[in-house]
């Protein structure tokens, strides 16, 4: 294992604040170290919104602005330029959350499709984003995974859904643009893997543009890797994965406690880090027939991975390896690993203030959750201001 020393170069990491962004971010990372101000700071952000009451302007220049490239695809260039001239590419994700209608979900698949072109003309835009839940409704996944018959309604809903797919991922294939189909709780999740894998058998023949997550909190998800790595060998069609820890933890093991059923997620921390390791291990073995996207904030998992890429002779620059942190969260990381030269891409989300204020309480939360790595950050802001003298 490297000496584990990359990380720690905060001017590298922070280049691209000044001053009173450093002092922001620090601010923030304090605010959201403290628990029970995270309890009252997003009830109230929500009361204010629901109550219509002015406090948009100063989510925007608190919040919102740290963690988002801003509301629209245009108000997020100058972010996407500016991380390209550090190696740093971005991934463009429209973060509006739990919508139910069909405008709402063909108002997403046009979104998606928009990005697409947007991204066919920005070097530093080569990936794409969308949540399964932003073209269908859940109930319909869950229903579908369950194997229980469609009504005739449902079965042309779910046929639309499917459109919106293939939609997305054939304009995808047209302008050779990776995309990214985010993965959600796990009672919709097995009609969610069908349809990316149909994808992926329709337009990842040559090479992986369609990619679907792993969430290797579930202990289930290396033996569902090696299964589709079979069938990808025996139906000849390339796979695309990213992996992540996981984002539903504490709703899955309600659900799991409340109707009686064994729990997906692994027993602890240490076992879901020993999964995702395991899977990422596993891919960069087999990377001839599996593409990867390696979405974490833990500094352990990319030593780990730059080692493998060492001893395998794996390029730095080879597109089928990537690695990618959130926008506003681990630049030690994201910038000190582009400097060396590797694959790094940003999630910046974006929307409007209100709609991704779901999105932030979340970060917020699980920020709070993962205290050592709020911590980290803390301390790293910390030194970069000792290191400026601020």
């Amino acid at each position: 294992m490297k000496t584990n020393t990359l990380f720690n170069n905060t001017e590298v990491a922070f280049a691209l604040k000044n001053d009173a962004q450093l002092e922001r971010a620090y601010f923030l990372f304090k605010m959201i170290s403290h628990q029970p101000l995270v309890r009252i700071g997003t009830a109230a952000t929500n009361f204010a919104l629901k109550a219509n009451l002015p406090v948009e302007g100063l989510i925007r220049s608190t919040v919102f602005d740290h963690f988002c490239g801003g509301i629209n695809e245009e108000d997020c260039l100058p972010v996407i330029d500016k991380m390209f001239t550090k190696g740093v590419s971005s991934v463009l994700d429209y973060s509006v959350e739990g919508k139910e209608e069909e405008a709402t979900f063909d108002e997403a698949r046009d979104k998606i499709l928009k990005i697409i072109q947007f991204a066919d003309e920005k070097e530093a835009m080569p990936i794409v984003v969308f949540k399964p839940t932003g073209f269908g409704r859940f109930y319909l996944y869950q229903k579908k995974g369950e194997g229980k018959p469609f009504t005739t309604e449902e079965q042309s809903e779910w046929d639309r859904v499917v459109a919106r797919f293939d939609a997305v991922c054939k304009l995808a294939k047209a302008k050779d643009v990776e995309v990214l189909i985010d993965a959600e709780e796990s009672w919709m999740q097995d009609a969610a893997d069908e349809l990316c894998e149909a994808m992926m058998q329709k337009y990842n023949q040559d090479k992986p543009i369609v990619y679907n997550t792993l969430q290797t909190y579930r202990w289930d998800r290396f033996e569902y890797l090696k299964g589709i790595h079979e069938r990808a060998k025996a139906q000849s069609f390339k796979v695309g994965f990213k992996i992540v820890r996981g984002a539903y933890m504490e709703k899955e093991r309600e659900r799991a406690n409340d109707q009686n059923y064994k729990s997906p997620i692994c027993k602890t921390k240490q076992d879901t880090d020993e999964n995702f390791n395991t899977c990422m291990t596993y891919i960069l073995n087999h990377l001839d027939a599996i593409s990867l996207f390696i979405g974490t904030h833990n500094e352990y998992s990319c030593y780990l991975a730059m080692d493998l890429m060492k001893e395998k002779g794996i390029d730095k620059t080879d597109n089928n390896v990537w690695f990618g942190q959130l926008y506003g969260m681990s630049d030690h990381i994201s910038f000190n690993l582009a400097k060396q030269g590797y694959n790094v891409a940003k999630y910046v989300p974006f929307g409007p203030v209100k709609d991704v204020m779901p999105y932030l309480i979340r970060r917020a939360e699980e920020n709070t959750s993962v205290a050592g790595q709020t911590n980290r950050e803390l301390n790293l802001l910390k030194q970069e201001k000792a290191r400026r003298k601020l």
